[in-house]
């Protein structure tokens, strides 16, 4: 998430604010301190403009 999160130039508070969830929501989201609901998989991958499973992608992807 915060790969893509970068590579299209947010911040966290812009992706909250995209998303409607709260900034300390997506910076634990990050950092795997929290566990994420499948419909807040799909706000944030809406918000970033990927598909569900693309946000969930390993990068680099494991061979």
């Amino acid at each position: 998430m915060k790969r893509i999160r970068l590579e299209k130039s947010l911040t966290q508070e812009k992706l909250a604010e995209l998303s409607d969830l709260h900034p300390n929501y997506i910076s634990s989201v990050e950092r795997g301190r929290r566990n994420i609901s499948i419909c807040n998989i799909e706000r944030i991958a809406h918000a970033l403009n990927v598909s569900m499973p693309e946000l969930l992608q390993d990068y680099p992807p494991k061979a």
